[in-house]
């Protein structure tokens, strides 16, 4: 049964699984964009926007004059790097205060050479 199991396994266990989303989230969020198989970019494209999202909260209640501290220790704990945080909430989110969703976007590349896989630019639209 799988029941209550969420995400896309790709082929590994759940440690390695869970540290492959993270990896390329951080990548992410560092570069704005990333070349990389389209399985995996579509394994990450939710939890991308969902960390966008959460990024979005903090900042609405800074507007408010209320604190973002927790908002921003729950991306620490997927970035795990206080200037990807910084990035995040201060660069990234502000560009989309008005959009509702739909952050990121996966473009279809040309297969990669070696083993003919399929090939995605995931980014931030």
């Amino acid at each position: 049964m799988r029941h209550r199991v969420a995400g896309r396994p790709l082929s590994r266990n759940a440690a390695h699984g869970r540290a492959l989303r993270r990896n390329l989230i951080r990548a992410l969020v560092e570069h704005e964009q990333i070349r990389t198989t389209k399985a995996k970019a579509l394994a990450v494209r939710g939890d991308a926007d969902k960390l966008i999202s959460l990024a979005k909260t903090g900042m609405t209640k800074r507007q408010a004059a209320a604190s973002d501290v927790h908002e921003r220790r729950l991306a620490a704990v997927v970035l795990g790097d206080k200037k990807l945080v910084t990035k995040l909430f201060d660069e990234i989110a502000p560009r989309y205060a008005e959009r509702p969703g739909g952050y990121t976007r996966v473009l279809d590349l040309e297969p990669r050479k070696g083993d003919n896989a399929e090939m995605a630019l995931l980014q931030f639209s």
